[in-house]
C-alpha cells in the first residue's frame, strides 16, 4: 500500500495588508521591483517575489515589517490597515 503524501492547500488569506500595499504602490506607480528597492533603501531586502506573494497574501507580514513596508510607501502604518 502506497504511502498517503500529504500536500497543503495553498492559503491565500495570510494578511489583510496586502491588497492596500498592492493598491498604494500601483498609486504612486511603482513597480514590484520599485518598491523592492525602496525596501533595501530601509534595510529590508527582498525580492519582487516576495513583494508578489506579500499583495496576493500568499505570505504573512510581522509588525516590523509592517512598519518598513510603511516607510517605504511612505504612508503611516495605519493606513495599510484600511479596509
Amino acid at each position: 500500500m502506497p504511502a498517503s503524501r500529504y500536500v497543503p492547500k495553498r492559503r491565500f488569506d495570510r494578511n489583510q495588508c496586502g491588497r492596500i500595499v498592492a493598491r498604494l504602490r500601483v498609486k504612486q506607480s511603482l513597480s514590484q521591483q520599485d518598491l523592492a528597492g525602496r525596501l533595501a533603501a530601509v534595510k529590508w531586502i527582498v525580492s519582487r517575489d516576495v513583494i508578489k506573494r506579500i499583495e496576493n497574501g500568499e505570505r504573512e507580514v510581522t509588525d516590523r515589517e509592517l512598519k518598513v513596508l510603511a516607510k517605504a510607501l511612505r504612508v503611516p502604518v495605519a493606513l495599510l490597515f484600511e479596509p
